[in-house]
């Protein structure tokens, strides 16, 4: 379980730090006029370098997470913003998509038929859904250190931070996936930004909201480094006392394995496809039920064991089919 929690937080880091190489040369670009290409700024190795060794590798040196709850709180209302923005822009874009600038950018059927929004849609891009979905919603690797920082903890306490926690990350993800597709449609890319900046060059709200989540995403490194670092020392250390040598050690390691993964790895949903339909879909689905009929006592064909089984099952079929999925799409492609 330690393996597959510190496989889980170095592909999130990883992910994270990916949007920040991707991201933040498109951003600075949109407040420079005439031709800068091969400049260091706007070279996304180059940013993603100084930003590690200037601001995460400082904030992720914290012994205590509980300064990092702060920034927290000022990335989820980034989060929030970032989905309002969606929503008014979603009046903000026609469709069918005009042909002009964005020609380029898109290969774009012209038929009012696009513009009809579909509850399903089946196709190879599918087996990334749910190992998607699981990847975002896991939060089980903060629970204990979160735990550890409550004034007084209590398991009431504990699931009231957890349920709000995902009630809250639920609307904006579900809102933000809404009415970004209702704007694009079929021609969503998977980083759903890279379509605003695309069709609305240097617009203001645009280029705001991509600051915002540039800021979130690189207050959130720390915080998800806080657990990684636990659960290596935990695996390693767990009998030795604190030390900064081995604290900051650990911590410079960690940053190097997080910034070569982001440097050389090309779509950031290549991450959350093999993460999520391996190690996130077995934290979620698998192990729960898993656990839960291993510790139970009850007899096997009551509703809460049957729903235990049914559970593992449907971890083991969903991650093993998206899983095949995802690797026949890679060599087909």
């Amino acid at each position: 379980i330690l393996t597959g929690t510190l496989f889980i937080l170095f592909a999130a880091m990883s992910s994270y730090l990916l949007i920040i190489k991707t991201e933040l040369p498109a951003t600075i670009s949109e407040f420079l006029s005439g031709d800068y290409s091969g400049s260091w700024y706007l070279d996304g190795q180059t940013l993603l370098i100084i930003i590690c060794v200037g601001i995460v590798f400082p904030l992720a040196l914290l012994p205590k997470i509980g300064f990092l709850g702060y920034t927290s709180s000022l990335s989820f209302f980034f989060m929030v913003f970032f989905a309002l923005v969606i929503i008014i822009k979603k009046w903000s874009i026609p469709c069918p998509l005009t042909l002009n600038y964005v020609e380029q950018h898109f290969q774009i059927s012209n038929a009012t038929d696009d513009c009809k929004p579909k509850l399903f849609h089946f196709s190879k891009e599918s087996a990334y859904a749910i190992p998607t979905m699981a990847f975002s919603f896991l939060c089980h690797t903060s629970i204990l250190p979160i735990y550890c920082e409550l004034q007084s903890p209590s398991k009431k306490r504990m699931q009231n931070v957890t349920n709000t926690a995902i009630a809250l990350s639920f609307l904006v993800y579900f809102v933000s996936a809404l009415f970004g597709y209702l704007t694009f449609y079929d021609k969503v890319a998977s980083e759903l930004l890279q379509g605003y900046s695309k069709y609305l060059p240097h617009d203001v709200a645009v280029t705001t909201v991509k600051l915002c989540i540039l800021f979130a995403v690189l207050l959130t490194v720390p915080l998800i480094h806080f657990p990684a670092r636990k659960a290596l020392m935990m695996m390693l250390f767990s009998n030795l006392p604190f030390s900064w040598t081995r604290h900051s050690l650990i911590t410079i390691a960690l940053n190097i394995i997080i910034v070569l993964f982001a440097l050389y790895v090309p779509d950031i949903r290549n991450v959350f496809g093999i993460v999520g339909s391996s190690t996130s879909t077995c934290l979620i689905f698998v192990f729960p039920g898993l656990f839960y009929l291993k510790l139970s006592r009850e007899d096997f064909l009551s509703w809460k064991k049957l729903g235990a089984f049914v559970l593992l099952i449907f971890g083991i079929l969903v991650g093993n089919f998206s899983l095949a999925l995802i690797i026949f799409n890679w060599i087909t492609k």
